[in-house]
């Protein structure tokens, strides 16, 4: 095994944690096993799926085992806290930023378009997701019972999901008995 220190995750940790906000998964996976190289695919994969059988986000867990690992008890508190310090301190930062500077035109700009940018990302994601979906045509009822109960009647999510599942469970219910 090769000798890693509480110092070495810290800092490995904190790489990949800085890495991506979400999904930084893969990013572990890059870190630790090709470049680092302080893991082989195969033992990455085979503590990844006991971290995913374990309460609690697949990354932290990941990060708790393979400091414990390499390190014991600070091993794995130096992994963690390698993970969150840094976007938890970044976050602060723009909290900061935001607090100070969220009157000017010229950052309401920016967030707008940012918004805009995330808008597109999750409509592109949701007619992806909705492609097969086009192929029972009946499925459409669902999203135009989704739309009009959120732009028309500007009703909660709560109330948009309880009107729309039940439509949407039995229309996939009747798909199913058809294939």
């Amino acid at each position: 095994m090769k000798s890693v220190t509480p110092r070495d995750l810290f800092f490995g940790f904190t790489k990949i944690g800085l890495s991506g906000f979400g999904g930084v998964l893969p990013w572990a996976h890059r870190t630790l096993v090709e470049q680092k190289k302080w893991l082989s695919a195969t033992e990455f994969n085979a503590i990844l799926g006991i971290c995913q059988i374990v309460p609690g986000p697949n990354i932290m867990n990941l990060a708790v085992c393979i400091g414990a690992r390499f390190a014991g008890v600070r091993g794995a508190i130096a992994a963690v806290a390698g993970l969150v310090l840094g976007p938890i301190t970044l976050v602060l930062v723009l909290a900061a930023l935001y607090d100070e500077y969220s009157n000017l035109a010229a950052v309401q700009g920016i967030l707008r378009g940012i918004s805009a940018v995330g808008v597109g990302l999750i409509a592109a994601t949701g007619f992806k997701m909705m492609r097969n979906e086009f192929r029972y045509p009946a499925m459409l009822i669902v999203v135009v019972v989704t739309f009009v109960a959120a732009t028309v009647f500007h009703l909660a999510l709560g109330w948009v999901v309880a009107i729309a599942l039940p439509l949407g469970l039995w229309l996939a219910w009747q798909k199913v008995k058809k294939l």
